[in-house]
């Protein structure tokens, strides 16, 4: 789709159509259901998950790992990330991480299961130092090995990196780099609270690229506060030049917490102009246009990955499918055997309950089967299709019986096509799937379907 013909398609005749504006409030959907139902009364729930070795032994078992230490925080990041711990809080910190995984090696439900993917994220995995990163993969991979692992990823911001650090990266068995470009004009990413710089893009390459990784990832943001359509091309040229194996392009949102969105709602001067959905959709479009020219093909409503490569993104499609996933560090969330469950958002509660051999748990939510057969199709609408033999095949029951009324409704508006084999979201369906989703959720999650 060009970026002229798509701001002439029709808008859908939903309430979503009214979502012109970048408003406070995240549209991205990342779980369902949503954790504004969450609890601590469901916490016996995700013990008791724990305490009981899984039901089908060969099912993918993933580890994430919180590092949430930056060098600045991004006026539009609403993660839990710190600017202003010092080398020994960051050392008791990876200590209590660590800890944290030798917990859950110990419990039934993961004891000699193997690592399908590991992931870290942040924050930013890259500010810890060299020594502090191989210290603590050697802790880690002598209680959960990840030598086997199909993926283990690590995310980046450029400014951290220098070549002693990419070379450590390596070391511990990371095949997949993603680095946080974001935008590749300085203003923007100043004026959008970015702590790296171009240069430092410029200056990383040749390190990662020597390091030979698997897989490169970078990301993108179209809407970036300064953003232009002459700004946004360059952009994507210079990323394109950059030939990394895959490209993941956010639109830009102003979920509640960050500093954007106080401003917005007025606890400052007055917000600055943000670019409406339409715009966002525009640029998005127009960068998926100009990578597949260049060789790219989508795998995601986000993502494009270099045609002829190996390029994937294991962890993300595992937990799409369901996976049991260990969520370590602070405000950290897991998904075993049914149970979703966040760790405590706290700094010293976190801290303080690994120091006394408790894992952090602050709240959970055990699944129902319709409800995990609703978030697995909603989850992976995002790849732009689903499969009905999956879905037949998992939860004996056919998606167009299922959800045929609602797919029958975005059909009508252009968004999808579908038939009892297959789902396909149409060009402007994919670009706005998040806006979509809602329309399968059960009513009583609907006053938190963007928490």
């Amino acid at each position: 789709m060009s970026s002229q013909t798509s701001s002439n398609l029709p808008e859908p005749a939903t309430s979503r159509s009214d979502r012109r504006d970048t408003g406070v409030g995240s549209v991205f959907v990342s779980n369902y259901p949503p954790y504004a139902h969450w609890g601590k009364k469901h916490l016996p729930a995700a013990q008791q998950a724990l305490d009981q070795a899984p039901a089908d032994a060969a099912a993918d078992l993933g580890l994430y790992l919180h590092i949430p230490f930056c060098r600045k925080r991004c006026k539009f990041c609403y993660f839990r990330v710190y600017t202003d711990k010092n080398s020994k809080q960051i050392l008791r910190y990876l200590d209590a991480l660590a800890r944290e995984v030798e917990l859950y090696a110990a419990r039934p439900a993961t004891q000699g299961r193997p690592l399908r993917f590991v992931y870290f994220g942040g924050g930013t995995p890259s500010y810890i130092s060299a020594r502090h990163l191989r210290q603590l993969a050697a802790r880690l991979q002598a209680t959960m090995p990840w030598d086997q692992a199909e993926e283990v990823a690590f995310e980046c911001e450029p400014g951290t990196l220098t070549q002693a650090k990419v070379a450590a990266i390596a070391e511990i068995g990371v095949t997949r780099l993603s680095l946080g470009l974001e935008n590749m004009n300085d203003e923007i990413l100043r004026e959008n609270g970015r702590a790296h710089t171009t240069r430092e893009i410029r200056a990383a390459l040749p390190w990662v690229q020597a390091a030979g990784f698997q897989q490169v990832n970078v990301d993108l943001i179209a809407g970036m506060v300064g953003e232009t359509w002459e700004l946004w091309r360059d952009t994507v040229q210079k990323t394109i030049d950059l030939d990394p194996d895959s490209v993941t392009v956010y639109q830009m949102e102003l979920p509640f917490n960050t500093v954007y969105s106080k401003q917005v709602l007025g606890a400052d001067d007055g917000p600055p102009p943000f670019a409406d959905w339409q715009t966002k959709r525009d640029w998005h479009a127009y960068a998926f246009e100009q990578f597949a020219a260049a060789g790219y093909q989508p795998s995601s409503a986000y993502t494009v990955m270099k045609k002829g490569t190996d390029a994937r993104f294991v962890y993300r499609d595992a937990v799409w499918q369901g996976a049991d996933m260990l969520g370590c560090g602070v405000a950290s969330f897991s998904h075993m055997q049914g149970v979703h469950y966040q760790n405590d958002p706290s700094w010293d509660h976190y801290l303080e309950s690994l120091e006394g051999g408790t894992l952090p748990l602050s709240r959970a939510y055990p699944t129902t089967p319709e409800e995990r057969l609703v978030r697995e199709m909603i989850l992976q609408l995002k790849r732009g299709h689903l499969d009905a033999a999956y879905f037949r095949a998992k939860f004996g029951v056919e998606l167009a019986d299922e959800f045929g009324a609602a797919y029958a409704n975005l059909q009508e508006e252009g968004m999808l096509a579908f038939d009892r084999d297959q789902v396909r979201l149409t060009p402007q369906g994919l670009l706005m799937v998040d806006q979509l989703l809602p329309d399968f959720y059960d009513p009583r999650y609907r006053d938190g379907r963007y928490a």
